[in-house]
C-alpha cells in the first residue's frame, strides 16, 4: 500500500491545509451513506396467503374376507385335549390349503385347565385346548370355504373381516387426492370471490395421512355357521372408505 508523506518544507502552510481537508472528505462520504442507508423504511408489506384445507373420500367395493376360525376341544388330560386338538387342527388346514386360500397363519394357541366350584371349593374336571387361524379368500368364495373348514374340524368362527385389494385401494387413493384438491381450490375461490379477490399460484402443497380402514368386522354371531342340515354360509362383502387430505397455500 501506497503511503502518503507531507513535508512541511515543499508543501507550506496553505498546501498543508489542503491536503488535511482532502483526509477528512472521506469519512464524512461514509457517514453521510451510512445515514441514508438508516433511513430506508424497515417495513415490508407482508405476502398475502391463503390456506386451505380440502377433503375427500372414495368408496370401493370390498372383494377379499379374511376368516379367523379355530378349534376348541375339551378332554379330561391336558395330554388328550392337546392331541384332539392338534389332529383337529391339522385337518383344517389340509383343506384351507387345498383350498389355495391367502395368508394362512396361526393366530393363537392355547391349554387351559378347567375348573368346577363345588361348596366354596376348586375342583379340576379337564382341560381346554385351541388352535386358531385366519386366512384370505375371495368373499365369493369364502363361506363355501368356511362350510369346508367345519365339517373338517374347526368348531369356532371368531368373526369374518372384509378389505379391497390393493390395486383397487391404490386406484381410489390417487383419485381422493385428485378430489381433495379440487375442493381446496373451490373453497379457496368462494372466499377469494366473496372478498373481491382473485386466486393466483399455489405456493406450497401439504398432503395429509391417507387412511382406508377396513370396514367393521362381522360379529362372531353372525359369522357362525349354522349345523342343522349344513345349510352353506352366505357372505356379503362390504365396501371400504378412502379418505385423503391436503392443504394449498395459495397467494391472492
Amino acid at each position: 500500500m501506497s503511503q502518503l508523506q507531507i513535508t512541511p518544507a515543499r508543501t507550506g502552510r496553505w498546501g498543508l491545509f489542503f491536503v488535511l481537508a482532502a483526509l477528512t472528505v472521506v469519512p464524512s462520504y461514509g457517514l453521510l451513506t451510512q445515514a441514508a442507508a438508516v433511513a430506508q423504511p424497515m417495513y415490508q408489506q407482508r405476502e398475502r396467503v391463503l390456506n386451505v384445507t380440502g377433503q375427500a373420500t372414495e368408496t370401493i367395493p370390498t372383494t377379499i374376507a379374511q376368516v379367523n376360525l379355530g378349534v376348541v376341544v375339551e378332554a379330561s388330560t391336558a395330554q388328550a385335549a392337546q392331541q384332539q386338538a392338534a389332529q383337529q387342527s391339522t385337518a383344517v388346514i389340509e383343506w384351507l390349503n387345498s383350498q389355495t386360500v391367502e395368508k394362512l397363519e396361526t393366530t393363537g394357541i392355547s391349554l387351559n385347565p378347567r375348573y368346577d366350584y363345588t361348596d366354596n371349593r376348586q375342583v379340576l374336571i379337564g382341560y381346554e385346548a385351541s388352535n386358531t387361524v385366519s386366512f384370505r379368500a375371495p368373499t365369493e368364495r369364502a363361506g363355501a370355504i368356511m362350510d369346508g373348514a367345519v365339517e373338517a374340524g374347526a368348531t369356532q368362527i371368531n368373526g369374518v373381516s372384509f378389505v379391497a385389494e390393493d390395486g383397487a385401494i391404490a386406484s381410489a387413493r390417487q383419485r381422493a387426492l385428485a378430489s381433495a384438491v379440487r375442493d381446496a381450490q373451490a373453497q379457496a375461490d368462494t372466499v377469494l370471490a366473496a372478498l373481491g379477490l382473485t386466486r393466483q399460484e399455489v405456493i406450497n402443497i401439504t398432503i395429509g395421512g391417507l387412511s382406508a380402514p377396513p370396514p367393521n368386522a362381522v360379529a362372531p354371531q353372525a359369522a357362525r355357521i349354522a349345523e342343522a342340515d349344513f345349510a352353506k354360509t352366505p357372505i356379503i362383502g362390504q365396501e371400504q372408505t378412502i379418505n385423503a387430505q391436503v392443504t394449498l397455500d395459495i397467494r391472492y
